[in-house]
């Protein structure tokens, strides 16, 4: 990795960045069952086939930059399904080489560089409250202060520091305290960037409660973040919450839920479903990095990226 902005190329011949959507919810289509506590992670040691078969389909649908299947990949949680830390260490490694391979599989193709820019890798850390797979990384109430947060974010960026992503991609914060220790251990690595994205309750504030606009001005402080904005939060919060933002430093991403919620109790999504990504509002409200989250598809990836393609009209990508 490089603490050089990996997405300013893209910015600059391109206008914009195109994230994935929901990893978990194509492997889903796709008959994975991830009714398990390591959630996506699981098929690391199930069927990783699934997970290179869905990087596959989003580097087609227009992705720029596709996610690790790290999210809810954590020492404590392999250990608590019975795996060690030499295998856990190792499946936290497969999940970025299937990443990397399917992007190289995708670029040696010549027809696929038409128009593109060889997309990115990020290697996904989501909060702690992932591991716990109780929902709280929509609250972010975890009983634990910041020396207990980089203590746990620590073994797994040491390792996922160790590949060949391209970016951190810190996920689904949902406290501006998880915030602080995730920047204060990526001083450790300064070689290193990343991306830091919030999950939302509404219009102005993160899941915690604190301003998303005091998030912006805490990943602004912090010349290794390189985007900074919100995920996995409903669609009708995100024009809101931009408008929240004054003047960053930093590239504000975008990458939203399908709009429904997650109940953990009954461990599914339920609510409505939101039909339509305005990603053209979100994009003259400052977003410059976009994408989707939970339950999100891929052809809402290539309906985002055929809009923002003809909207930015920069279409002269070598």
């Amino acid at each position: 990795m490089s603490n050089e902005n990996p997405f300013q190329k893209f910015l600059e011949k391109q206008g914009f960045v195109m994230l994935d959507g929901g990893l978990a919810t194509e492997m889903e289509n796709l008959g994975a069952d991830l009714d398990d506590d390591l959630w996506s992670a699981r098929m690391l040691i199930d069927a990783p086939e699934i997970i290179s078969q869905v990087h596959s389909a989003f580097l087609n649908a227009g992705a720029d930059m596709i996610a690790t299947s790290t999210y809810q990949a954590s020492f404590e949680g392999f250990d608590a399904a019975g795996y060690g830390r030499q295998q856990a260490e190792s499946l936290m490694r497969l999940s970025v080489d299937l990443a990397l391979l399917a992007r190289e599989r995708f670029w040696a193709a010549n027809a696929n560089r038409h128009l593109r820019l060889r997309s990115l890798v990020a290697a996904s850390i989501g909060p702690y409250g992932a591991c716990l797979h109780d929902g709280s990384e929509y609250h972010g109430n975890y009983g634990l202060g910041k020396k207990e947060l980089i203590d746990f974010h620590r073994p797994r960026m040491q390792v996922l520091a160790d590949t060949g992503a391209d970016l951190f991609a810190f996920e689904t914060i949902p406290s501006l305290l998880e915030a602080e220790a995730l920047l204060e251990l990526l001083q450790e690595f300064p070689d290193e960037s990343a991306c830091l994205s919030f999950s939302c309750k509404d219009g102005e504030h993160i899941s915690h409660g604190e301003y998303f606009s005091d998030g912006v001005s805490l990943a602004d402080s912090s010349d290794q973040i390189v985007a900074v904005g919100l995920n996995c939060t409903a669609p009708e919060f995100v024009s809101p919450l931009l408008e929240t933002v004054g003047e960053s430093r930093t590239p504000l991403m975008v990458y939203p839920n399908s709009g429904e919620k997650w109940n953990p109790e009954g461990n599914r999504w339920t609510g409505e479903e939101c039909h339509a990504m305005p990603a053209l509002d979100w994009y003259e409200r400052g977003a410059r990095v976009l994408g989707g989250c939970c339950r999100t598809s891929i052809a809402d990836i290539t309906r985002m990226r055929t809009l923002l393609a003809e909207f930015t009209g920069k279409l002269h990508v070598q």
